[in-house]
């Protein structure tokens, strides 16, 4: 049913192609363009030059109006446009059968009431039976029957169009979420951004702003085509006094508060109950959901290239979950349970009336008529006003989500700046000039005039204390954060001038906030190589030069067993537990398992630089040692034992930063020192004293 992008493209419910649109981003300093972006941006200023809270309502003025026809014009017929193209057949039938559908209830009372005044001139003649009171009822049951069956078929056809809407505009957003970068996300207007993005998208599922799917636009069609046909309808029966009076009585009894006993059949829900596969898809649409949008995890799901692996995971279980919703829906959906007598009933509580009045000339059809006419028009009304207002709201959400669609990745280099990144025989350089960086809302900058050089195949250890700079550093120098001022340059290229993702591709590293992943062994080693995740080999290596052997061999199912991790809740469905073979692990456990992620990638050709922050900080130092052997071996050659990969590792430890090359000593976001051990020591500064403090 649903068939997963490739290249960037994806195909839709019905193999129905939707292709990515050209991302473009708002320069500052350019001129200014009514785009999406700045028309959203100015629905949330105030009078005053204040912001409206992220989901805030847009209040009924001029100036909003004005931009709520901009963003009609600009985004919202491409996005009904995408819509309609998911399932063209299927939306159009929607539309049509809810404009038919809002006429039934002008059908109904005006059928209701000529069965009426024949019941009333049958009784008033004399010639009242049982026998043909009974047939006018059949009638009209009969009817509403057919009424009923037409409904159920509206309704099951439109939870497909809907579902398809859901599927398009959740998949756009997990892409956004996993698209962007931390520099663009770290952006206040753009988190707000999202956030409206979020509620458009959640509107979908009904659990978004207001409870008003976007798709509701329809109903407004459906309403105002309602009201027509009251109208219509009471214009056509009014004539002379008699009629303008009982048309009087309607209005005046239409606008009491009404107390109306709603008669139906009684429902019985039964627990919903799914298959462990269903129950197992939605189990991981969560974790997926969860991936895309915990920023502990966006360093690595950048660094590892995970995004386009998220969405496909995400979406082929998004598709079963949404199978099995329909599937329910259409089990809970009988034609006993649609079928609504209330009206039917209310219009024959007037019989007894008709026993009583049988000698006035007032048509009691026409009563009941004006008076049904009258109070679905006002009725109808009050939920096209209300309605309105809340599609006026939905209009700038929508702006959001169309807007979100072309934000471009802050790290993202021009197309005409770009270049391919080339690997190094012996080893990434790295040359770093006045290096600088403040976090967003600090006055004072995390990294300071960072100046060095790495030559390629050296070895760089960077040591200080905790809050000097270190990570920040090397987040800079893996391109997950950008620098402020001052000149980086990998293999003598400007590190700005790389597409993120390809720079990628040629290192690898392990965080000191690595992520823990709710899910098993295999994935979370796999993750490090998601195109190797299958190979059982791969993942049993990179395990092993991880030293993580005997922790796996001691799990209850190997790499299939399921890692209990802090913060994240595995879901858990009747029917069906998904958290039976959870497993929890010691930090040192766990941090043997992020090493081998890393070296699921550091053993290939194309990789030139590794980073390690803190990899052995929860671990003895005999596995320390064994670990940095293992690095070691790995930056060289097998056959040659020539250096091929540089290798810059984060440690407290200064046993190992004697290791190193090269010793940069970081205090207060800068190097304060920087050469080889014995360089440092003989010089008797901070990184001596720090030596000696450690022995």
């Amino acid at each position: 049913m649903y068939q997963l992008f490739k290249t960037g493209r994806i195909l839709f419910p019905d193999d129905i192609y939707i292709a990515a649109e050209p991302l473009a981003s708002p320069e500052k300093g350019a001129a200014p363009v009514r785009s999406t972006y700045d028309v959203w941006l100015a629905s949330r200023v105030l009078p005053r030059g204040e912001m409206l809270v992220p989901g805030a309502h847009r209040s009924l003025s001029l100036s909003n109006v004005k931009l709520a026809c901009i963003i009609i014009q600009t985004c919202a017929v491409d996005f009904f446009t995408h819509i309609f193209g998911l399932r063209p057949v299927r939306t159009t039938l929607m539309m049509s059968m809810n404009i038919l559908r809002s006429v039934f209830p002008a059908v109904r009372g005006y059928s209701q009431a000529l069965i009426i005044d024949e019941l009333q001139s049958l009784i008033t003649s004399g010639d009242f039976t049982w026998s043909r009171l009974l047939n006018l009822v059949a009638t009209e049951l009969v009817r509403r029957i057919f009424e009923s069956v037409l409904d159920s078929f509206a309704a099951s056809n439109e939870t497909v169009v809907v579902d398809s809407a859901k599927f398009y505009v959740e998949y756009v957003q997990m892409e956004q979420r996993v698209r962007l970068d931390i520099p663009t996300l770290s952006d206040p207007a753009v988190r707000d951004l999202l956030q409206e993005s979020d509620l458009f998208a959640r509107s979908f599922s009904g659990s978004g702003f207001g409870l008003l799917s976007p798709l509701d636009f329809i109903h407004i069609i459906s309403l105002v085509t309602e009201i027509i046909s009251h109208l219509l309808l009471i214009l056509s029966l009014t004539g002379g006094a008699t009629h303008y009076g009982v048309l009087l009585l309607s209005i005046f009894s239409a606008t009491l508060p009404l107390f109306v006993t709603w008669f139906g059949c009684p429902q019985t829900h039964s627990e919903t109950l799914y298959s462990p596969r269903e129950a197992r898809a939605a189990d991981r649409q969560e974790k997926m959901r969860n991936l895309a949008y915990n920023e502990a995890h966006r360093p690595e799901i950048e660094l590892f290239g995970l995004g386009e692996w998220i969405l496909k995971t995400w979406a082929s279980a998004r598709k079963v979950v949404l199978d099995s919703e329909q599937s329910q829906h259409l089990r809970d959906s009988s034609l006993i349970s649609k079928l609504n007598f209330s009206d039917f009933l209310f219009a024959l509580q007037n019989i007894p009336l008709v026993l009583l009045l049988q000698t006035s000339s007032t048509s009691l059809g026409s009563l009941t008529l004006y008076r049904s006419s009258v109070q679905s028009v006002i009725l109808a009304s009050r939920n096209l006003l209300a309605t309105s207002r809340m599609v006026f709201q939905g209009i700038f959400f929508m702006s959001a989500f169309c807007a979100g669609k072309d934000l471009k990745p802050k790290l993202q280099p021009k197309l005409e700046d770009a270049v391919s990144y080339q690997t190094s025989v012996s080893g990434a350089t790295i040359r770093a000039r006045g290096l600088s960086y403040t976090y967003p809302g600090c006055s004072e900058p995390a990294l300071r005039d960072v100046t060095f050089d790495l030559q390629s195949g050296e070895t760089l250890a960077i040591v200080g204390y905790n809050g000097s700079g270190k990570s920040t550093l090397a987040k800079i120098l893996l391109r997950i954060m950008d620098h402020d001022l001052g000149d980086l340059f990998v293999n003598d290229i400007d590190i700005r001038r790389y597409d993120p993702f390809d720079y990628h591709q040629h290192l690898t590293a392990v965080f000191q906030g690595f992520s823990k992943f709710n899910t098993t062994v295999r994935e979370n080693v796999g993750l490090g190589r998601v195109e190797k995740m299958r190979s059982q080999t791969s993942i049993e290596t990179a395990i092993h030069l991880a030293e993580a052997d005997k922790i796996v061999n001691t799990l209850p199912y190997g790499l299939r067993t399921v890692l209990q991790t802090p913060g994240f809740e595995s879901m858990s469905y009747s029917g069906c537990t998904t958290s039976s073979r959870q497993h929890g692990l010691s930090g040192g456990e766990w941090q043997r398992l992020s090493i081998a992620r890393a070296f699921m990638r550091a053993n290939e050709p194309q990789v030139d630089l590794l980073l390690f922050d803190e990899p052995t900080s929860s671990l003895d130092a005999q596995a320390q040692r064994q670990i940095f052997d293992t690095i070691e071996n790995i930056s060289r050659s097998p056959a040659t034992g020539a250096k091929t990969k540089s290798l810059i590792f984060i440690t407290h430890r200064l046993s190992i930063a004697r290791r190193a090359d090269k010793v940069a000593m970081m205090e207060n976001g800068t190097i304060s020192e920087f050469g080889t051990h014995a360089e440092l020591l003989e010089k008797s500064g901070s990184y001596a004293a720090l030596y000696r403090a450690s022995e």
